[in-house]
């Protein structure tokens, strides 16, 4: 009877199921869940913080007039660079950084939606801090990173930013599911899609595909004229990843459900 219940369980449920008493300490006490919100602002803010500092140092300090693919490939190895540090670093914790991503394990039931807007709301205060503090030490300069479609092709910038997202959740859950679960390559495969869509992607949107990372430096120049491109694009790529993920992989299991919610340690 047990043997079948655990069966027809997935994602967090499978994993309360596989871990008992210990689920409830480690996965709903206020100390683990302050350590993976924690985890989240500061991975979040120093994507924002390199991208608008990186824009703004560029422009004011670099030396010379870049043209935007030069821009695009510098500031795509940054963010690029801090992500795997990042998710090296934070990732038994948490390390999602991109409400998207959180979407997306919400969705797969790897955790609570309440946790899931928790993180989504950390993740856009830290964006802004992060651009705001770049804002006060560099300036203004490079429109702080901000990701703006390309004149006349606001459409073609919901759909970019679609597949953009399709990419990087697929990549992720893919990453975070049965035989391919492996969180020392995971950090890599996140870097150098960052790496390969920012740079091919940058001079025409500012190839976000992270509502957090567009939000940051939109805030800090308070114009969120073009946001909602952002904001929808990566709606629709959450929805159809997760479809496809679930098409090719089936529901997450408990395994799963762990590496999405992290595993911050005892004190």
């Amino acid at each position: 009877m047990s043997a079948n219940l655990n069966s027809t369980l997935s994602g967090q449920q499978a994993l309360r199921q596989q871990v008992g008493d210990r689920f409830n300490a480690d996965w709903k006490s206020n100390d683990h869940r302050a350590r993976r919100l924690v985890a989240e602002f500061i991975g979040t803010s120093g994507l924002t913080f390199v991208l608008s500092g990186g824009a703004a140092i560029l422009a004011g300090y670099g030396g010379a007039t870049l043209a935007p693919y030069q821009f695009a490939f510098i500031l795509s190895a940054c963010a690029a660079l801090w992500l795997v540090a990042a998710v090296f670093f934070l990732g038994d914790i948490s390390s999602h950084f991109n409400p998207a991503m959180t979407l997306a394990f919400a969705m797969r039931g790897d955790m609570g939606f309440p946790m899931a807007g928790c993180y989504i709301v950390v993740q856009m205060i830290a964006a802004a801090t992060g651009s705001c503090v770049a804002a006060m030490l560099f300036g203004t300069g490079g429109n702080l990173a901000a990701t703006v479609p390309a004149a006349g092709m606001i459409y073609q910038s919901v759909a970019f930013e679609a597949i953009l997202t399709f990419g990087m959740v697929l990549l992720v859950l893919s990453m975070t599911n049965g035989p391919k679960l492996d969180s020392s390559s995971a950090p890599l495969a996140v870097g150098a899609y960052v790496m390969a869509m920012g740079t091919m992607g940058g001079p025409f949107d500012g190839a976000a595909f992270n509502p957090a990372r567009a939000f940051g430096p939109d805030f800090a120049r308070w114009d969120f004229s073009t946001y909602w491109v952002y904001a929808l694009g990566s709606l629709i790529g959450v929805l159809v990843a997760v479809a496809i993920a679930r098409f090719l992989r089936g529901p997450a299991k408990a395994s799963e459900a762990n590496a999405a919610m992290g595993n911050p340690l005892d004190r």
